[in-house]
């Protein structure tokens, strides 16, 4: 896993991209043209890729995409100024008017990506490492899309193709969503003035939860220049070509949120899931059993409660667990089981109080989780169970899990 160079693509010149690029001066550069990209790419493993003069090598571009597409560690190909839609592996960039500067802080953010991949492979070396997702990871992310224009629909259905979209009609709405939940990108469309648009993107830029975030504007001339937002980007076409902009961006930031939740879960040994940030359903049993035995030798309180979710999709269940693991209380503690339902336990908490906080969470829930396009509106199902005297650990949970099949029947 050494580090390789940066690769620059072109049959041009590029003594301003080179000038701009040597300033990771980590990275040594290699030049190549289009013709001897495939060979190049071989024999150098490079760290990073940037593709310029694209012109009529898109065939060229795509055999590139998918040579170095099964690379570990991931290998970030930047296409500059790129005229047609890129493949699903391929970053755009407009060059064009904007200073090469973008260009670096776009391509450290890449390489930062690569670099928690590395530190991720290395560590699953260990036998004991837990299973990581595969499969794409616009699967289960999900964006954000502000706007109020004709053009909301339309960007709605072409980006809900592909991932969840939370809309959001107003900048504060934008605001309480970003703070609820991980969002893998942001779509801003029409309606917001220069004014309003410079406040939002400051604010991004001096967040560092916020500030690798895709953000891409619909057509904001000139608004793009000052912003320390290195996944900034602007889309002049339709809803079709703005969402290839911005699926590439989007898919390499989901990717990075798996590789955070996957390295937190070997953090924790293994105990937290990858998928969802929550406990895995042994280590949750395990702190059950823990936490029914201390309730009981000091006669204090603890109830369980299951979320379930009916017939809703993979994406929806994970996109409920995540959300709820931001939601809990420290004292609390949950994991999502066998049957894709949340179980919670409510520690120092009566059976009352249990049904009150559940049925907050479960309100929540219902108006923040993003269901999948054919989905019809999640309606979370909550059975909550108390802990009683002559109560075991398989009985309380034997008792949730009764409650909840009446519940369903």
């Amino acid at each position: 896993m050494s580090q390789g160079p940066i690769l620059i693509i072109s049959d041009g010149a590029n003594t301003a991209l080179k000038n701009a690029v040597v300033t990771l001066k980590n990275f040594p550069l290699i030049d190549t043209d289009w013709t001897s990209a495939s060979d190049a790419i071989s024999r150098v493993q490079p760290a990073a890729i940037l593709a310029a003069n694209i012109g009529a090598k898109e065939a060229t571009l795509s055999a590139i995409a998918k040579q170095t597409e099964a690379f570990r560690p991931y290998v970030p190909i930047v296409a500059l100024d790129p005229v047609d839609t890129l493949p699903a592996n391929v970053l755009p960039f407009m060059l064009a008017n904007r200073d090469p500067k973008h260009l670096v802080a776009r391509l450290n953010a890449a390489l930062r990506v690569r670099a928690m991949h590395m530190t991720l492979l290395r560590r699953l070396a260990d036998a004991s490492a837990p299973h990581i997702p595969t499969g794409d990871p616009l699967q289960d992310s999900t964006i954000l899309l502000i706007g109020r224009g004709g053009s909301f629909p339309a960007l709605s259905v072409a980006l809900g193709e592909r991932v969840g979209v939370v809309g959001a009609l107003s900048i504060e709405a934008a605001a309480k969503h970003l703070n609820a939940r991980e969002i893998d990108g942001v779509v801003v469309g029409e309606g917001f003035s220069g004014r309003v648009l410079d406040a939002f993107l400051t604010v991004l830029s001096e967040d560092a939860r916020f500030r690798n975030l895709p953000v891409i504007l619909a057509g904001a001339t000139g608004m793009i220049a000052d912003y320390d937002l290195p996944n900034l980007e602007m889309s002049f076409g339709d809803p079709a070509a703005l969402a290839a902009s911005a699926l590439p961006l989007i898919r390499q930031h989901a990717f990075e949120a798996r590789i955070q939740r996957a390295l937190k879960s070997i953090d924790a040994g293994g105990l937290l899931d990858p998928r969802t940030g929550l406990l895995t359903v042994e280590a949750f049993n395990r702190d059950l059993s823990a936490a029914v035995t201390e309730t009981q030798s000091r006669g204090a309180g603890l109830a369980l409660a299951r979320i379930s979710f009916g017939s809703a999709s993979e994406r929806t269940r994970l996109d409920a667990a995540r959300i709820f693991g931001r939601l809990l209380r420290r004292m609390d503690f949950a994991t999502l089981d066998g049957n894709d339902a949340i179980v919670v336990a409510f520690a120092e908490t009566e059976l009352r109080n249990a049904r009150m906080i559940a049925k907050r969470l479960t309100s929540v829930l219902k108006h923040t989780v993003v269901s999948g396009k054919e989905e019809p509106r999640l309606e979370p199902d909550v059975v909550v169970a108390g802990l009683l005297p002559t109560d075991s650990t398989d009985t309380l949970l034997s008792r949730l899990h009764q409650d909840s099949r009446r519940a369903a029947s």
